[in-house]
């Protein structure tokens, strides 16, 4: 184990995966997270992962963990569809290269398998000092303080570390707001399904602006018993079944007085709100959101990162939605968050192994700028388009 150490705040995708990384490479790394357990809160169902996110995670991940990521990753049709309230085909665009749905959770719990012991959770950061000899004083909310080589802000869209260290970049409402549940595919619920629904995306758009998407997760194999198949001792996924996630959008206004106490409603309120705005759709779309589970139903405002300018280059950088927050439409969040965590694993593993370590880091920040503010345009853009969100400001 090297004596260089980092700190990272934050256990979501991109900071496990990085912390995975790190211990393949035999580096020194704690993360540090607010939530006293993966699966304290609600944070999403579907993710959709390209070719650069399954890169990031083969070059991140041991074999075995790579091997329980393909045996639970499904393989939907590349297709994105867009229907009216009717079903009428609106729009239908083909990939040729094939992506992966994989559901949030089960993916968070694969990138903590072997690494239980770097994750201290219901402990989070607040901010950070420098120190001499280059170093960092990382100060944790409940007044500890861990010394540090590196810290990496992997603390999401709400980012203390992102605060403190670049407090002129902004994360802007896009003036939408989504409603995220799931439709456990059974034999009933599959007849709401036509074949073309089962590709990566399909939305289904109102005359007032509205929208319902919809998105399956398909395990090729169980998580629970691919898990017990493939890793020795006693490590388990969560138990999970195949499902269609659903989502309703429309902008703040078109919720009325109810837009700011969206995200205090309960799951049995929301289902109430979607039921009420289809209530005139397609007999199929009705049956599809009467499905949806009410206990899986969340509420959450769409919000962006504002790009910004190259910063100088110190111990401290950022990963993720931390620093490159996007609007789901062009599905690009997590696959970025990914990218991040292996091009920072190969930085860091240089650092750590005699290269000057803001050389390495200015590297890392200066590919990650370009990539991660281009595919932040990209989803401001297919967001304005598809899902009626403000154009992203200038600066």
């Amino acid at each position: 184990m090297s004596t260089f150490t980092v700190a990272i705040a934050g256990a979501g995708l991109g900071g496990l995966a990085l912390a995975q990384g790190l211990r393949e490479r035999g580096i020194n790394a704690t993360v540090y997270e607010r939530d006293t357990a993966l699966d304290s809160r609600r944070q999403g169902y579907r993710l959709h992962l390209d070719a650069s996110a399954r890169d990031a995670l083969h070059r991140l991940l041991p074999p075995r963990l790579t091997e329980l990521f393909h045996a639970t990753a499904g393989t939907p049709k590349s297709r994105f569809t867009l229907l009216d309230r009717n079903l009428n085909e609106l729009l239908v665009r083909d990939s040729a290269e094939p992506a992966l749905a994989v559901d949030r959770l089960t993916l968070r719990a694969i990138l903590l398998t072997g690494i239980e012991d770097m994750v201290v959770f219901g402990k989070s950061v607040s901010g950070y000092e420098f120190e001499g000899c280059g170093r960092i004083a990382v100060h944790l909310a409940d007044g500890d303080i861990a010394p540090a080589d590196v810290l990496v802000g992997a603390d999401g869209i709400n980012s203390v570390v992102r605060r403190q260290y670049l407090p002129h970049a902004r994360v802007v409402d896009t003036g939408v707001w989504q409603l995220y549940g799931a439709i456990p595919l059974t034999d009933r619920t599959r007849e709401l399904f036509d074949h073309t629904m089962f590709g990566v995306f399909t939305m289904i758009t109102g005359l007032d602006g509205s929208f319902v998407g919809v998105a399956p997760v398909e395990f090729p194999d169980h998580p629970a018993a691919a898990a017990a198949r493939l890793l020795p001792g006693p490590a388990a996924l969560p138990p999970a079944s195949d499902y269609m996630t659903c989502s309703f959008g429309a902008r703040g206004e078109w919720f009325g007085p109810t837009r700011d106490l969206l995200r205090d409603f309960d799951g049995e309120r929301l289902h109430e709100i979607v039921t009420d705005a289809v209530r005139t759709w397609h007999p199929r779309v009705r049956g599809m959101v009467a499905a949806c589970d009410p206990q899986s139903m969340f509420a959450l405002p769409l919000r962006s990162s504002v790009p910004v300018p190259a910063w100088p280059t110190t111990p401290v950088t950022l990963l993720g939605d931390a620093i490159h927050a996007m609007s789901p439409a062009s599905g690009s969040g997590a696959c970025t968050a990914l990218r991040d965590a292996a091009n920072l694993a190969d930085a860091l593993t240089a650092a750590a192994g005699g290269r000057e370590l803001r050389t390495a880091l200015h590297d890392y920040e200066r590919d990650m700028i370009d990539y991660g503010f281009s595919a932040v345009r990209t989803g401001a853009d297919s967001g304005q388009r598809f899902l009626g969100q403000d154009p992203l400001p200038a600066h």
